[in-house]
């Protein structure tokens, strides 16, 4: 490689870091003028928005509210990837199973994830253990509907070679089937914490004693506008920090995919 094609690389490298960062901080910049002068008890000047946000979410709320928010996530979020990878393994290669609960599976799925909230309060109370279970069975679809569908479409050749060489049920699938399977098994759990992400939100609206959501909601509720437009700020910078993270895991496990599309 050349010097020339060295900066070069350099320089394309540079252009996919901070493209994407040129329009958030136009936003930034124009909010910032744009609200400087606001006297308006809704839209706070953007200054008072960031020294609220600093008071707040970088300091004793990070442990009392924005963990245990993650916190539920991530386990409801981590259970329906279990679930889901399992489950729709099994009915994956069992079709007629999965054929005779495709309605119940349909109608699980079909159910408005917001409308669930009451139901959970009114059968699991609340706390913690109705948030996660909450959240697990609404993210659980998606991941598992694209496991069967994974699972379903591995080439038939390939299932031929594992019989071929005598693979056992466990081998074909943990070795072949599943690994077939990962992209499209990725692209649901993408779904599923998108998913995990906003009913973690709406898990808090509603009967909850600490939270992200349960500040903004309080913050609106006594009219601590900053606080809440601070609330919303954070949501937005978790919710980007959550989906680049995904994505490089993503980039990371798929790396034999992309490669062979590649080639």
């Amino acid at each position: 490689m050349t010097a020339a094609e060295a900066v070069g690389g350099r320089g394309r490298a540079a252009a996919r870091v901070l493209v994407p960062l040129l329009v958030p901080a136009a936003i930034v910049v124009v909010w910032w003028f744009a609200s400087a002068a606001s006297t308006s008890p809704y839209f706070p000047p953007l200054s008072r928005i960031l020294a609220t946000f600093a008071e707040h979410w970088l300091g004793d709320r990070v442990v009392s509210d924005v963990l245990p928010s993650l916190g539920r996530m991530l386990a409801g979020f981590g259970a329906a990837v279990v679930v889901g990878v399992g489950l729709g393994a099994l009915l994956g290669r069992l079709p007629l199973l999965a054929h005779a609960l495709n309605p119940v599976l349909q109608f699980g799925r079909a159910l408005p994830a917001t409308a669930l909230v009451p139901v959970s309060i009114a059968v699991l109370g609340i706390g913690n253990v109705p948030k996660i279970l909450l959240i697990a069975f609404v993210t659980v679809f998606p991941v598992m509907l694209n496991t069967i569908d994974g699972v379903r479409g591995v080439d038939p050749v390939l299932e031929d070679v594992t019989r071929s060489y005598r693979l056992t049920r466990r081998q074909r699938l943990f070795r072949v089937q599943l690994p077939a399977a990962a992209p499209q098994v990725v692209a649901g759990v993408r779904v599923a914490l998108g998913v995990a992400f906003v009913m973690m939100i709406v898990t808090e609206l509603i009967a909850a004693t600490n939270g992200i959501g349960f500040v903004t909601l309080i913050a609106q509720q006594s009219f601590r506008v900053s606080l809440m437009w601070s609330g919303m700020l954070l949501l937005g910078i978790l919710g980007v920090a959550v989906n680049v993270l995904f994505a490089l895991a993503e980039r990371r496990l798929l790396r034999w995919y992309s490669h062979a599309r590649e080639d």
